[in-house]
């Protein structure tokens, strides 16, 4: 992007941070998450109503996407949302809508907070 009232933020990081969440199931994944605070891979599964594997699957891009935390705990994974990744990105994609409509020029904002 060469205009400076863009954000400065790396387009395939944004186009990754969105895939992660453009899925019905992942998106189901993280309303359960932002209600159960954390939870482990089976309670996931029991709310989502489908097979482990397919969850599992799920979550991994998720938490490789940075938007939501494994923490292993015993015999259990215990998964939480990265509330900061998630506000960042919203950030991201407000001022970008924001710019393009012509609301407000787009405040420099940071992807990436770890």
């Amino acid at each position: 992007m060469t205009d400076s009232n863009l954000p400065e933020v790396q387009d395939e990081q944004l186009a990754a941070d969105l895939f992660a969440l453009a899925h019905p199931v992942r998106l189901a994944i993280v309303r359960h998450l932002a209600e159960a605070d954390a939870c482990c891979n089976k309670d996931v599964v029991t709310r989502v109503g489908l097979a482990q594997s397919t969850v599992s699957q799920h979550l991994k891009i998720l938490v490789e996407a940075g938007l939501v935390r494994y923490t292993p705990d015993r015999q259990r994974s215990r998964y939480s949302l990265a509330p900061e990744r998630l506000s960042a990105l919203v950030q991201t994609f407000q001022s970008l809508a924001n710019f393009a409509c012509g609301c407000k020029p787009a405040p420099r904002v940071e992807l990436r907070t770890d």
